[in-house]
């Protein structure tokens, strides 16, 4: 990698996670570009794995990440209040901050959690109505 590929690499590894949503919603409108996932099936390949890598598999994760993958529609405004209230709870995020996080799918909204802290925000945010994934 070149020296200026470093440089923002290691940048990007400090910002904050609404800073990120910020960058990724700017450079989706200075480069028209669209950072969403691409709901097109993709067919999966066969591979053989290294022994190395069969070994990581069977290898327990110890952090999680918590990716909010959809919240309910525009029209169903308690249901995503509910769902801001819970992640102002999980992150210490503002009430705007939260709306803002939520304005492209899928998310990250906890990263590197135990898996107990994993599934409990899962839990909240699915009783107020959003889709989850731990990762």
């Amino acid at each position: 990698m070149s020296t200026t590929t470093n440089e923002i690499i290691e940048k990007l590894k400090s910002i904050t996670l609404l800073e990120a949503a910020e960058l990724v919603k700017q450079i989706e409108d200075t480069f028209g570009v669209d950072t969403s996932i691409n709901h097109t099936p993709v067919t999966k390949v066969p591979f053989e794995e290294s022994p190395e890598a069969e070994s990581l598999n069977t290898e327990e994760a110890d952090s999680f990440d918590v990716i909010l993958e959809q919240m309910p529609e525009e029209s169903q405004k308690s249901q995503r209040l509910a769902i801001f209230r819970v992640i102002r709870e999980i992150t210490s995020l503002g009430l705007k901050e939260s709306k803002e996080l939520t304005s492209s799918l899928p998310k990250s909204i906890k990263e590197s959690i135990s898996k107990n802290e994993a599934e409990e925000a899962k839990k909240q945010l699915e009783a107020a109505g959003a889709k989850i994934r731990i990762q």
